[in-house]
């Protein structure tokens, strides 16, 4: 082999950068079915209460802070463990806690025994996020309602400066499939 590089997997440090690492631990929660019984806002409620732990939460670094019918508020931290090669956070982060809330606030105005699933989600990034930006704030709220599909809109700001870095509209499919047969 000659003038090839050989590729792993091991982490390098960047060119006067130091290594770092990231490590993150969670708790797999029950089936599904074991919230059946639930709203989807009685649900969340049990998220906020630390009772319930998405696994998602943990390993992008966001929570949920406040849910009520038809509407579902998750903050973040952002850091430089969630860089893209341009070195500004990801905006998979950003669409990821979009789609966090946007969805909780679909689930949040569902009964008992019903479900959703992201069907469309549509991005737009305002500005870049930094390891430095500060605490994120994303907000969504149910738009429509109906009994197969709901859409709903969502705004990502900084908790601290009150700009606007992202926003987002979903639409969700209403699926039946919380039941406990």
């Amino acid at each position: 082999m000659t003038n090839q590089e050989v590729v792993t997997n091991e982490p390098k440090p960047q060119v006067n950068g130091e290594l770092r690492t990231r490590t993150h631990t969670w708790t797999a929660g029950p089936p599904l079915t074991a919230y059946a019984h639930l709203t989807g806002e009685e649900i969340l409620r049990e998220i906020v209460a630390g009772r319930i732990q998405p696994s998602i939460c943990s390993t992008l670094g966001f929570h949920l802070t406040e849910a009520k019918p038809g509407f579902a508020v998750f903050e973040g931290e952002p850091g430089d463990h969630l860089y893209n090669p341009m070195n500004t956070v990801h905006g998979g982060f950003l669409a990821t806690l979009l789609d966090s809330a946007l969805g909780c606030a679909v689930l949040s105005r569902l009964p008992a025994g019903l479900g959703y699933t992201t069907t469309q989600l549509n991005v737009h990034m305002v500005r870049p996020v930094f390891a430095d930006t500060g605490l994120l704030r994303c907000e969504g709220e149910v738009v429509h309602l109906g009994r197969t599909m709901a859409t709903a809109e969502a705004r990502v700001i900084g908790a601290e400066n009150g700009k606007l870095y992202a926003h987002a509209t979903t639409t969700c499919a209403i699926l039946g499939g919380r039941s406990t047969d």
